[in-house]
């Protein structure tokens, strides 16, 4: 069976747990307490050597790290990543975008109020997360008003990579109230059958 080593809070966990959910595939979640420096121990460290969540470590025994890159594991063969050369590099660039623009910022920002209770020394780091992260979100609106997906009419990991930290942005300080294709996008996703929230 696999196993996960991650925070049910964080989206890049949620990631790896909503894959699984939409695949089928039976997992342990094994909790890491990240502010109590639990991927610092020596026994974690062994299995990431970068120290941090998710990990998902294979029947084997093999331990894959990066959220990302886990997706693409567990979606192999599936309609969830696309075969055609074109829409596979799609996915990608919008799976750099996430980590590279928008999870840096969205992702943050719901750090520094969610988990920190925003201390007065990181207020004006959360505003920047805030500006940035507003652009990021009109990148996804423009795209979303255009197509169901981020890949066309195909709901893909592009979408999950983006939706972890997205449809809990409103605990970072986002206000999604005036993106209306990426609200609707957000529905789209919840209504899958095989759909588990983040608590779930």
């Amino acid at each position: 069976m696999y196993r996960i080593y991650g925070d049910q809070r964080s989206g890049n966990c949620y990631k790896v747990k909503l894959i699984m959910a939409l695949r089928g595939f039976a997992y342990e979640w094994q909790h890491v307490d990240i502010l109590k420096g639990e991927t610092r121990s020596a026994a974690f460290l062994a299995k990431n050597p970068n120290g941090k969540i998710p990990v998902l470590e294979l029947p084997d025994g093999t331990c894959l790290w990066e959220s990302n890159a886990i997706l693409n594991y567990l979606a192999e063969d599936s309609v969830f990543l696309p075969k055609e050369p074109r829409l596979r590099t799609q996915v990608l660039q919008w799976q750099f975008f996430e980590q590279y623009s928008h999870e840096p910022y969205v992702a943050v920002a719901r750090f520094i109020q969610l988990y920190l209770n925003m201390p007065e020394e990181r207020r004006a780091e959360h505003k920047k997360m805030l500006c940035e992260g507003y652009r990021a979100l009109n990148v996804m609106e423009q795209q979303l008003s255009r197509t169901p997906y981020l890949v066309g009419d195909n709901y893909s990991i592009a979408d999950i990579a983006l939706y972890a930290y997205t449809h809990v942005a409103d605990e970072g300080g986002f206000d999604l109230v005036g993106y209306p294709a990426i609200t609707a996008w957000m529905a789209r996703i919840a209504c899958h059958p095989r759909h588990v929230g983040m608590h779930d």
